[in-house]
């Protein structure tokens, strides 16, 4: 048989072929509304289902919101020689923070006064005040946090997450990226593209306008089908002609994909539909918006979901500028425990909080503080960890981690754990090798879990 599609193969494959394309992609929408995902090792006690990652770009700073520090107050402006303060540029001495911390909840952990909402839910919280990594500089640090490796080819922790549990949804992408969600946050890498992050802009309140060409405006849905139909019977063709070709298959896919939200996402990303008391208790602003638009994708069975926020990179007015920024991500972050809480999805909806690394007890530029990654503190809630925790320690000045440290890999490991999957089974054959989230590294982190 020719390789070539003729005239006569064309139209056989255009036409005489649609009843089994489409008997084929209903059947394949049925498999995949259902998948278990590809993950083939054992199923761990981990019973959750979704993670909602609320990520700070630039560095939030553990010294100013959940690790209290009194002895950067005794010792303001010097730099003791019992810990080694050097950073990557040039900073001054010890720097106390300007805002107050005090006990909270049952748990009693003290949190700043900054955060009087998340504050409020404290006992919905798992601190790891312990949280360590190695890169100061941001590109390698956030690929390190989303992908477990400072290269720029690998699969993020979503992929990864989409790859192995599959999908909840036959009409909506399996991991979704909210506010700035591009890069290292949303590559696929090596996996196939139908795992790939897709981006939405949540500063819009319409959803037509939150994806570019969300809707095709020149052609009907019916017209639509029957151009999609075309186009993956060549597709069809030529993997029938060629072999098996996981990458073409990915995108025939995802094409599928693509076809069918544009009808769902516009109820799904519609947070018009919400009601006002809703949409007030998470506030204003994108990463509101972004909050609340995870809440709904969740409940739709999406099951990863970052939602960015920038602006946390703060080498100087760390104190104006927390007093700006803090109000907003504290309202929105809090109402996503409570309203998951509220529906009863907190128990399968891992919430992850945090940056690709923290900032210094040093002061740069007088006011400011530089990146610290040797120690720093995220958080999770939700999803089998133990609320009222704050698991590890940092030293004295919360320069580095010193008690119970946990990786990015160990954490990786555990978030996988958490959601039923080995991390040491979730693993995908590539260039001739088995590659995983964790590469050679990662323990799980037990204290942590119920």
């Amino acid at each position: 048989m020719s390789h070539q599609a003729s005239r006569r193969n064309l139209l056989r494959y255009m036409f005489g072929g649609f009843g089994c394309l489409g008997l084929a992609s209903i059947l394949a929408r049925e498999a995949q509304a259902g998948a278990v995902g590809n993950y083939t090792g054992p199923r761990l006690p981990g019973k959750a289902k979704h993670v909602i990652s609320l990520f700070l770009s630039g560095g939030p700073s553990q010294v100013d919101l959940f690790d209290p520090k009194p002895a950067l107050a005794r010792y303001q402006g010097q730099r003791p020689g019992a810990v080694e303060l050097r950073t990557e540029r040039q900073t001054g001495g010890l720097l106390p923070t300007p805002f107050r911390f005090q006990p909270r909840g049952e748990s009693g952990i003290e949190v700043s006064d900054m955060l009087p909402q998340l504050a409020s839910v404290i006992d919905e919280m798992c601190l790891i005040r312990s949280m360590y990594s190695f890169n100061p500089t941001h590109t390698p640090a956030l690929s390190l946090w989303h992908t477990g490796t400072v290269l720029l080819n690998r699969p993020s922790i979503g992929s990864w997450v989409s790859y192995g549990l599959g999908s909840e949804n036959e009409n909506l992408p399996s991991f979704v990226a909210l506010g700035g969600g591009g890069g290292s946050a949303t590559r696929t890498g090596f996996l196939p593209a139908q795992h790939q992050g897709t981006p939405f802009n949540n500063s819009e309140s319409d959803p037509v306008n939150m994806i570019p060409d969300l809707q095709n405006k020149w052609m009907d849905k019916d017209g639509q089908r029957r151009q999609l139909d075309a186009q993956q019977a060549l597709n069809r063709e030529y993997s029938n002609s060629f072999g098996a070709d996981e990458y073409l298959e990915g995108r025939i896919q995802s094409m599928e994909s693509a076809y069918r939200m544009q009808f769902a996402a516009l109820e799904a990303f519609d947070v018009r539909k919400e009601p006002a008391s809703i949409r007030e208790e998470y506030g204003t602003g994108t990463f509101a918006a972004g909050c609340l638009l995870a809440r709904r994708l969740v409940e739709r069975g999406v099951r990863y979901v970052h939602v960015g926020s920038g602006g946390w990179d703060d080498h100087k007015d760390i104190e104006k500028n927390y007093r700006k920024n803090c109000p907003s991500m504290d309202q929105a972050a809090a109402t996503l425990i409570r309203d998951l809480k509220r529906l009863g999805l907190l128990d399968e909806t891992i919430v992850v909080w945090g940056g690709e690394f923290g900032r210094t007890p040093v002061s740069e530029s007088g006011t400011g503080r530089d990146h610290n990654p040797y120690g720093y503190t995220m958080w999770i809630a939700g999803g089998g960890f133990r609320g009222g925790l704050a698991y590890g320690a940092t030293d004295e000045f919360g320069f580095k981690a010193i008690e119970n440290r946990v990786s990015i890999h160990d954490l990786h490991a555990t978030l996988l754990y958490a959601l039923g999957m080995d991390h040491t089974k979730l693993t995908y054959r590539y260039a001739g090798r088995d590659f995983r989230l964790t590469d050679v590294f990662g323990e799980v982190v037990k204290g942590v879990l119920h």
